[in-house]
């Protein structure tokens, strides 16, 4: 059975459909383990469990089951139903855990996945359970049965755009079973007295913090310590208890860890952005990502799961592919940025401002044809999506500015951005031109986005210091706004349209909010060494190649 690679809150993830109808997610730590992890090898093959599994301590439905040899291996796991959607039992009673949510499945492990990750920020490690899998049950549970509500369910499957989250469904999450006992266990066999619980309990929270974690119900039964045969608990070099941390449905980031991964996130965009036509080698890439070229820019191509539409990232940093995933910007708050076109400003959920364009390849322009300008127009078309970038990427080149294109995104299907082609020339001239499936990259029954950067500073100013460094204002803005003279208007409007025919380009409409200017922090026109407001281009849509 062949998987299907999924990255659902940044984690990467082998999705195996199972012929019941259940779903079974393994993590690159359980891929060692694959032909262990099958469910019928320790969950529902029903006699097995009820004849091998043992329930651990806690309110939640968590065992210890040991897998069915295969061949000569097996493997203890830790299963434990995921209650996401539930209310938290006590926690009217504690004031830590008043606002607090179980975490989903992905939450839980996307958050110890980062928490192992996180060996430097300060130094040191924090031994959790290894998290192999997520198995999702084919059945349909309602919710007066599963004890979810509907309304913190509803706010689940929002915050998981990657994937489809089905509040009727069960999930548990599949953990490698740590040796040892937990400190209550130690309590009771008098490995430990309870001045050491409470202190080991009390380090485990400030461990946790320095690493910008924290866990609201935080307990003794949640640390697992490993006896010594005759010689009390394992320690570590510096006479520590050694002990590992279990039970994640309540951990979380502490608010300064949330702020500085945003930041960090933020910061790596930019860097990234800046070195993104830097070779890359092979072995960078998942499996899911492929490079691609297309009309001579090299892409990063991949699948959005969430959508079933497909993207391609400007480039060759695979990286930057999951900032552009339609889940990142398309449902976040947005400002329309014209009366005429679908063409929005957002900020997307990395703290990234992006502005995206709904291509209107293959729709006729509304044009006269007796009108000669307009003619041209009607002859030409609009250009396709992969036509605007590589003639953006192609004016920078060559001493025009323009703003960034980032990335384009093909819906998974039409009615996404509805509309029905009626100039399929495009279609037809670019026939040969492929993705890595064998698909062609332009489909008559899909819809095209074009991702831009938001213009407010050089990819390379930004990434040596994030700053907004300049306000980005339309010619025909600034005009209005007397920033611009309008003689400079016109003079800057001629100026634009021959230096567009001294590289072999026109702009069959260039009109002056196809032009962006730049103000400083004090308002002013930002200008270039000859004295001309720094001009740069934003509309691809009606530019040509001159014959």
């Amino acid at each position: 059975m062949e998987p299907e690679p999924v990255r659902v809150l940044g984690v990467d993830y082998d999705h195996f459909h199972l012929a019941n109808g259940a779903d079974l997610y393994v993590t690159v730590l359980g891929r060692p383990f694959l032909e262990l992890l099958w469910p019928d090898r320790f969950l529902t093959d029903q006699a097995w469990f009820e004849a091998n599994a043992v329930r651990l301590s806690g309110t939640s439905a968590i065992y210890r089951v040991p897998t069915k040899p295969c061949g000569d291996r097996t493997r203890n796991l830790v299963v434990k139903w995921n209650r996401m959607g539930q209310d938290i039992p006590g926690a009217e009673l504690v004031d830590d855990l008043t606002d607090a949510e179980f975490n989903s499945p992905f939450e839980e492990f996307s958050l110890v996945f980062e928490l192992r990750g996180a060996r430097h920020d300060p130094p040191g490690v924090v031994l959790t359970q290894r998290p192999l899998a997520i198995y999702a049950s084919p059945e349909h549970v309602e919710l007066w049965r599963s004890g979810r509500r509907e309304h913190r369910m509803h706010a689940k499957i929002q915050s998981h755009p990657e994937i489809h989250l089905n509040m009727f469904r069960m999930y548990a999450v599949v953990y490698e079973w740590i040796k040892g006992i937990d400190a209550v266990e130690a309590l009771d066999a008098g490995m430990l007295d309870a001045p050491q619980v409470a202190a080991l309990t009390l380090a485990s929270r400030e461990d946790l913090g320095r690493k910008g974690f924290a866990v609201r119900d935080s307990k003794p039964h949640h640390l697992i310590v490993r006896p010594r045969a005759g010689r009390g608990l394992l320690r570590d070099r510096a006479g520590r208890i050694r002990y590992a941390l279990v039970d994640f449905e309540l951990l979380e980031r502490t608010p300064e860890r949330e702020a500085l991964t945003r930041h960090r996130k933020r910061l790596s965009y930019l860097e990234r952005q800046r070195d993104r036509f830097l070779p890359r080698d092979a072995r960078e890439f998942p499996p899911h990502l492929k490079r691609t070229d297309v009309l001579g820019v090299p892409y990063v191509y991949g699948h959005a799961e969430s959508t079933g539409g497909a993207l391609w990232v400007v480039g060759n940093d695979p990286v930057l592919f999951d900032y552009f995933l339609p889940e990142r910007w398309k449902t976040t708050p947005h400002t329309k940025l014209s009366h005429i076109h679908e063409i929005y400003h957002t900020l997307t959920r990395d703290n990234i401002n992006l502005v995206w364009q709904v291509s209107r390849v293959g729709i006729l322009p509304d044009a006269d044809p007796f009108k000669e300008d307009e003619r041209k127009i009607l002859e030409h078309g609009y250009n396709s999506p992969f036509e605007e970038v590589a003639l953006a990427l192609e004016l920078n080149r060559r001493g025009i500015p323009t703003t960034y294109p980032r990335a384009i995104y093909r819906t998974g299907s039409r009615s996404e951005f509805p509309g029905t082609p009626d100039d399929l020339r495009r279609y037809e001239s670019h026939r040969d031109l492929r993705t890595p499936d064998g698909g062609p990259v332009l489909r008559q029954d899909r819809g095209y986005v074009i991702i831009w950067g938001f213009w407010n500073g050089p990819d390379e100013k930004l990434a040596a210091c994030d700053a907004e460094y300049y306000e980005a204002i339309d010619a025909l803005r600034a005009v209005k706004e007397k920033v611009l003279s309008r003689d400079d208007y016109f003079d800057l409007m001629r100026r634009m349209s021959a230096r567009l025919r001294a590289v072999g380009i026109e702009d069959l409409n260039l009109r002056g909010n196809h032009l962006l200017l730049s103000l400083d922090s004090g308002g002013r026109l930002v200008r270039d060494a000859d004295g001309q407001p720094h001009t740069r281009i934003c509309n691809f849509e009606l530019l040509r190649r001159l014959e």
